[in-house]
């Protein structure tokens, strides 16, 4: 997706045309803007994995016109981490700053902290309480005293599910800073669409990918979620030529075991997905 540079060097994210939010979500969306004119505003995005956190955070922006940054918080493991290092330089330890200080004193530019609940260590986040805080500063010694610009907005996103139970929960002083929206699925009508536009396949391609997902979904000793991420997947394999089977077979993400249950269950239950037989051939060039 394209995007266009603003003058400090952050990215403005280009509008997805084909995006959709709960009309609920559109509602806090447009609130959460009018008080970010006001004073920096936190915003929690909770939801399934794969649901569309991160490009709702990413469309907040570009309908806003205004410049993104990302960090992963997953890779964090020790405080001030976002902030910079000492790193060698022509033989000397010098202090490299990153990006997240440039991006807080930037004004209405929108920060994304992704996952913000796995931390590598839960103390690495120790210095986002003061940013985070009405306070909006937070003084080091590297760069001296960094205040939150105006208009400042600041998206945390984190993941639920069963599969996420064993991360850490997000500190309840930490949480308490941010507005929370939820997300979910989309509705299956607005998948079809969605499936349509983005990936190019027919309606009946599109409708037979949801009822398939749907299919998994509703089978819950599976244990697999069909996330609006990877009936995306399955519609650009099976729009670039892909069987039904391939498209499930490299999208699931899922051990062989798993999607062994996933391709019966199908063929049980829908009478799709044939078992394959497997050839080896030579990749070259033509």
């Amino acid at each position: 997706m394209k995007t266009s540079l603003s003058a400090n060097g952050l990215f403005v994210p280009e509008v997805d045309p084909y995006y959709y939010v709960s009309t609920e979500n559109q509602s806090f969306l447009d609130k959460f803007a009018k008080i970010s004119k006001k004073h920096p505003v936190n915003i929690l995005v909770v939801g399934k994995q794969g649901c569309g956190k991160s490009s709702l955070v990413r469309q907040y922006a570009a309908v806003n016109r205004l410049p993104l940054a990302t960090f992963q918080i997953g890779i964090l493991s020790e405080p001030g981490q976002l902030f910079g290092e000492y790193a060698l330089e022509n033989g000397e330890t010098r202090y490299k700053q990153f990006l997240f200080p440039q991006a807080i004193q930037t004004p209405n530019c929108v920060i994304h902290l992704e996952e913000i609940n796995r931390p590598e260590h839960p103390k690495a986040l120790n210095m986002l309480f003061s940013i985070l805080s009405d306070d909006r500063q937070v003084w080091m010694d590297e760069l001296g005293l960094l205040q939150v610009a105006p208009g400042v907005v600041f998206f945390a996103t984190l993941n639920e599910g069963a599969e996420f139970v064993g991360t850490e929960l997000l500190d309840p002083a930490l949480r308490d800073r941010f507005y929370v929206t939820t997300m979910d699925f989309l509705p299956n009508e607005v998948e079809m669409e969605v499936l349509e536009k983005k990936t190019g396949v027919t309606n009946e391609q599109a409708r037979e990918i949801i009822t398939v997902a749907n299919s998994i979904r509703a089978n819950a000793d599976l244990g697999v979620d069909v996330s609006t991420r990877k009936i995306l997947m399955l519609g650009e394999m099976i729009a670039a030529g892909g069987t039904l089977r391939e498209a499930i077979v490299t999208s699931l993400q899922t051990d062989k075991k798993t999607l062994e249950s996933v391709l019966l269950s199908l063929h049980v239950n829908l009478g799709k997905v044939e078992k394959s037989k497997t050839e080896y051939v030579q990749y070259i060039a033509a």
